[in-house]
């Protein structure tokens, strides 16, 4: 009896091991707890510095590229804080969009925090905001993000244009003006040189 004790025991302790080094389903209850930043997200931040009067085109995608801002709650929710956010942040948004699983962003430092820093919060605070909106808890952002700085020989209204257009190249929409989350500094002084 007791060798079958130890053999069932055995048995129900290897059966737990095989089971523990499978793949498993994604389970959402687990998205509060954070990820290890794979390597590449380390490599991006290597070389980044932050100028301020700079403008730098920034891209963040969301948490593992789920849709968020498909839904329009999210997405308006997102669009309302980023806006806002951004003087509080030391940024200036010349120019962004929010698509259902990413960001773009032209923007400029006004040297009270670091690129790193402005950015970080404009997500954090988004992602409060959007949490708070539908009722979830977890990540809305992925850790990293990636950007460059415009060199001086650059056209930041072509940069602008080539921002807002996302959505038309996505095929959600046929025209920029059809899409709801975008926003440019340029949008008063001729919306028709924003067409693609």
């Amino acid at each position: 009896m007791n060798a079958r004790v130890s053999a069932d025991s055995y048995a129900t302790t290897r059966r737990s091991a095989i089971a523990a080094s499978r793949p498993r389903k994604h389970d959402h209850r687990m998205e509060s707890h954070p990820t290890p930043c794979p390597p590449g997200h380390r490599a991006l931040r290597g070389g980044r510095f932050s100028t301020p009067g700079q403008a730098y085109l920034v891209t963040t995608t969301t948490r593992l590229r789920r849709p968020w801002f498909a839904d329009w709650d999210c997405a308006r929710t997102a669009c309302a804080t980023l806006h806002h956010e951004a003087q509080f942040a030391g940024v200036t948004l010349l120019a962004w969009v929010l698509m259902p699983d990413h960001w773009h962003a032209l923007l400029s430092l006004d040297g009270s925090r670091t690129l790193s820093q402005a950015v970080n919060r404009l997500k954090s605070t988004s992602a409060i905001a959007v949490n708070a909106a539908v009722g979830r808890r977890g990540p809305v952002w992925a850790r990293a993000f990636h950007d460059r700085a415009l060199r001086a020989d650059e056209d930041a209204l072509a940069t602008a244009r080539y921002i807002v257009a996302n959505p038309v190249r996505a095929g959600l929409c046929a025209h920029v003006g059809e899409y709801p989350f975008w926003n440019t500094r340029w949008i008063d002084a001729d919306p028709a040189s924003l067409h693609p």
